[in-house]
């Protein structure tokens, strides 16, 4: 399965997705991120980590306002592309 970074916020969305067979990493810095295949964000500071300005393997999502099962969904279908 894929390596998902997660902003430490989002704990349902951790726990879906681990149930899913997802590795999940916490995402404390823009670091974190470098070696992930999808990261998602909770949308609350836009400016989280700075990612805005990095490079990571995969795309970003922002988990305002979706339930965990939404997140899944989206993060499924990115994943699919």
């Amino acid at each position: 399965m894929a390596r998902i970074g997660v902003e430490e916020s989002l704990t349902d969305v951790k726990e879906a997705l681990m149930e899913m067979g997802h590795e999940v990493i916490n995402l404390r810095s823009s670091e974190d991120a470098a070696y992930c295949d999808c990261c998602i964000i909770s949308g609350q500071d836009k400016d989280v980590m700075g990612m805005q300005d990095t490079s990571i393997a995969g795309p970003v999502i922002n988990a305002q306002g979706a339930n965990a099962h939404d997140v899944c969904d989206m993060v499924n279908d990115k994943l699919s592309q």
